[in-house]
């Protein structure tokens, strides 16, 4: 089975409350959308990886939560 066979959540219809800390709005992320390193965003698959950087994982979905949730 290929991962683009793979049924996937959509993130574009999951809302976020922006009143929320940015614990709690990276919380409520992966709860709805269950596995934050792979999911689609408007038909097309998002895979989520880390490089070998001072950036810890609360920083890069801090920021990609930053960005769809403006």
């Amino acid at each position: 089975m290929k991962i683009e066979d793979v049924s996937l959540d959509e993130i574009s219809s999951i809302k976020i409350e922006r009143k929320k800390s940015s614990n709690e709005r990276i919380l409520d992320f992966i709860v709805k959308v269950k596995n934050p390193y792979i999911f689609k965003v408007n038909g097309k698959l998002v895979r989520i990886s880390f490089s070998n950087t001072d950036k810890t994982a609360e920083d890069c979905l801090t920021n990609v939560l930053k960005n769809l949730y403006k």
